[in-house]
Order: structure tokens, then sequence, then C-alpha cells
């Protein structure tokens, strides 16, 4: 029997969900409707399918560590891990899951999601997923359709043809209709929305690819071959990677194949593609709204709002999105939350760290919190997870000061190694070579104190490093 492999794609920003979601650290990788992340979830329903083998994982290469840690904390480790050094859309992306997957089972069946949906019935999407196993090892290639209960002009449809076994024969696609045509498709019941995720051999995908778009074959097998392997992961060549042009897999092969199948899903599905979406998606209180954090509201209904590190409140709102962080506040009537991403294109061009950035930064040792900077200096919270250790590094224009507030820090500075403990502290000179480590069984907090001309993150030498980091400043 062949291997069933799930490969997640994890290689979106989430702009429309700005300011919880920002391009280092975007939805997938957020616990937005569950205890757990995105991504998290997405692996656990996808490792409840019948004879499910270890995912395959395409991420971004910056995403890289959290995705490792995300699935280290659930005990799921990746069949493989391959990083995308530029975004090309889903039908390269595949395309590179496809030739790892061959390395494992030439016939492997690929179970294909991206990381970002929310599915209430999981239970409900593995039925429809061992359904769609079995077309697919039959040499069909299956879409699943859900099952439309209101127009959505958000969404592509999919029209079904005749009946193949538990699935129908694609008749069409069609990009997202206007509110007209799509109350059309939905009162005929013919019509499905298009879901993003797929499942077929990897060798029947391959096949097409070199069929229907031969240079995304051509670019994809030139990258991957030239892939090289850092630490758990697969680090696709840029050079031949870049060459490959950005395509859907709808376009480049589902709407051009006569061998398309689409299987019903009604599962609660949601692509969490905009507040509004994620509200819909999540159960309301009595008054309509979704409270998520240190949240009191007063004559509010039909809102949401999400508090990360401090006391929100609200009074006489409707029908609003109203999300604070640590660094950033958005409020917004529902009706216009598709409008975030024009904030977020406004961020990018004005050159604000905030589109890309939370003051919180997570790092393969641990993180780092800004949480106060003016004229020649800042001042940072470093925690360290236990075994993490920081480059060894050195910095051109600025001094360090740091103070140990729990656990114990191991010191490199010049050569010199030292330990220290809970409300002791060092100095960094400018120019030192120095690096802090953890060698306790708890996290280790720490306070940094930067003074100095210039306190951006790429006055970063890095001389060695655990995470395979050397050269570089992120």
């Amino acid at each position: 029997m062949s291997t069933v492999i799930p490969v997640i794609l994890s290689g979106g920003a989430g702009t429309r969900l700005w300011p919880l979601s920002r391009e280092m650290y975007p939805k997938q990788l957020l616990a937005l409707a569950s205890k757990q992340t995105m991504l998290q979830d997405t692996v656990l329903r996808l490792a409840g399918i019948a004879d499910a083998a270890a995912p395959i994982v395409v991420c971004n290469e910056a995403h890289r560590f959290t995705v490792a840690e995300q699935l280290r904390l659930l005990d799921q480790p990746a069949a493989a891990i391959l990083l995308e050094p530029v975004g090309r859309n889903t039908a390269p992306a595949v395309a590179l899951a496809a030739l790892a997957a061959r390395r494992i089972d030439a016939d492997a069946v690929l179970v294909i999601a991206p990381a970002d949906h929310v599915i209430r019935d999981a239970l409900a999407f593995q039925r429809a997923a061992a359904e769609a196993v079995a077309l697919a090892r039959a040499g069909h290639l299956v879409t699943f359709g859900i099952v439309a209960h209101a127009p959505e002009i958000g969404y592509g449809y999919i029209r079904r043809g005749e009946p193949v076994g538990a699935a129908y024969q694609v008749a069409e696609f069609t990009e997202k209709p206007p509110l007209e045509l799509a109350e059309q498709f939905v009162a005929s019941g013919d019509y499905y929305w298009n879901s993003g995720m797929f499942v077929f051999t990897a060798a029947r995908f391959l096949e097409a690819l070199e069929q229907l778009a031969p240079d995304i074959l051509a670019a994809t097998t030139a990258a991957f071959a030239a892939a090289t392997q850092d630490l758990d992961f697969t680090r696709i060549d840029r050079a031949a990677f870049e060459r490959c042009r950005s395509e859907s897999i709808d376009y480049a092969v589902m709407e051009k194949t006569r061998d398309a199948v689409v299987v019903p899903l009604d599962a609660g599905w949601s692509d969490v593609g905009s507040w509004s979406s994620l509200f819909d998606a999540l159960v309301a209180d009595e008054n309509g709204n979704v409270l998520q954090g240190d949240v009191i509201v007063h004559d509010t209904e039909d809102c949401y709002v999400h508090s990360t590190s401090r006391l929100v409140a609200t009074v006489g709102l409707e029908d609003h999105v109203v999300v604070e962080t640590k660094d950033a506040v958005l409020v917004a009537p529902k009706g216009r939350v598709q409008d975030v991403k024009e904030l977020v294109g406004r961020l990018k061009k004005s050159g604000r760290s905030e589109s890309a950035l939370h003051r919180e930064v997570f790092r393969p040792w641990g993180s780092y919190d800004s949480i106060d900077a003016g004229a020649r200096f800042q001042v940072k919270r470093l925690t360290v997870k236990p075994g993490g250790v920081l480059s060894l590094q050195m910095h051109h224009h600025r001094a360090e000061h740091w103070i140990v507030v729990s656990g114990t820090a191991k010191i490199t500075r010049n050569g010199e190694t030292f330990l220290l403990s809970e409300n002791q502290s060092t100095f960094i000179p400018i120019g030192a070579t120095h690096r802090i480590e953890n060698p306790g069984k708890v996290p280790l907090h720490l306070i940094e104190v930067q003074s100095g001309s210039y306190l951006g993150e790429d006055d970063i030498v890095r001389l060695e490093d655990n995470y395979g980091r050397e050269g570089t400043n992120t």
C-alpha cells in the first residue's frame, strides 16, 4: 500500500489579520481558533487520516525555527521541512513536496493542505480525505469542494459534473463571482467553494506538470536537485527557484486536466482570510461578541475584541473589530476589514517595522522583547529556553549590560567563560566577542540594556552559531 504523506503549505504572510499576523510571524503560527496554533491544528488534523505518515512542510525560510519548534511541541516530527527562498505560489511549492515525497515512496499519495485553515469537524474532514486518497490511488487529481451554505464573493467556486464514486468530475472553476452570480451558484446546488486543498499521488502530479506546465516542473526539479541540507531543513536553491514562475495549482493543472474530481466537504471550514471570517469561525457569546484576552465591553454587540497585553474596554460598539498588540491597535468596522491589507501596504511603504515584526521577536534560542528605547539606548527582555545558545557575536557600535532576572546564564566574553545567577550582571564593551547560553533546565530571563551610536539589529557580526546563521543578522 502506498504511503499517505500530508503536505502542509505554510508560506503565507496573512496580512489581512494584521496586527496579530505579520510577515515574520504570520497567522498560521498563531493560536487564533484554539489553544494550538493554526499550523499545529493542521498537523494534528492530517495526522488523523488513516495510514498518514510524517508530514512534509513547505515554509518560508524566515519561519523555519518557529515551524520546527511548533512541531516539536506536538511530538510530530516532519519527514522534511522544505525552505522556500522566495514565494512562488502553490504549484511550485507542491512540486517541491512531490519531489521530496518520491524519495520516501515512489507511489506516495499527497494530502495537500494550507496551514492556516480552520476546520471545526476534524472527523468529517478525515473521512472525506480517506475517500480522496482512494480516488488518488486510482489516478485522479482530487480537490475538496466546501458545501456552500451562503453566497460568498470572497471564494472561488467549483461546478460539479458527473458522479465518480464519492466524488464528482470537475466541470468548471469560477473565480470570485459578483454577489448575484454567487447567489445563483448556491441556489443551484451544483457549486462548491474552492477549498485550496488537494489529494493526488506525487507521480501523477509531476506527470500533470510535465504535460501542462513543463517550465514549472523544470525549474522546481533544478531547484530541488541543487538543494542543501541545513540542520533539519532542506534549503531549496535560490537561484534556480527564482527562475520559476509564480502559479497556483488551479491555474497550472486543475483547470486544464480532464482528471480533476471534487469531493464534497461539510466540516465547518474557513480559510480565515480576514478578521470577519475569523469572527465567523469562532463561537460568539449571548451578545454576538467574540472576546479574547483582558477585555471588558458595555453595550457592545457582534464585535471581535482581542487583547494581548493590556485591558481593552469598549462602549457602544456594533459590528466592529478591535485588536490590541504590544505595539499597535486596529479598530475597523467588520465590513471594512479587507482594507487592512492596504494599511499594511502603507506601513511597508513608509519603512515601518510593524508590518513585519512584533515587538516580541522569536529566535531559535528563545525570544526578545523591546520594552523601552530612546536616543542612544534600548532595553530588551531576553528569554533563553533550556539548552538555548545565542550566537558568538560582536557589535561595532553598541555596548551591552546584562542583568539576570531568573535562571542561570553561561556567559562568554572575549574568550572568558563564567556563570551568572539571579540579580548578577555583566558588561559587554563595544567590539567584545560575546555569547549567552542557558545551561539550566528552566527558562533564563535577562534584561539587556544597549547603549551606543547605532542600535539596529544589522549591527551583529556572527562568528559562530549553533543554528547555521553565521554571516547573517536574523
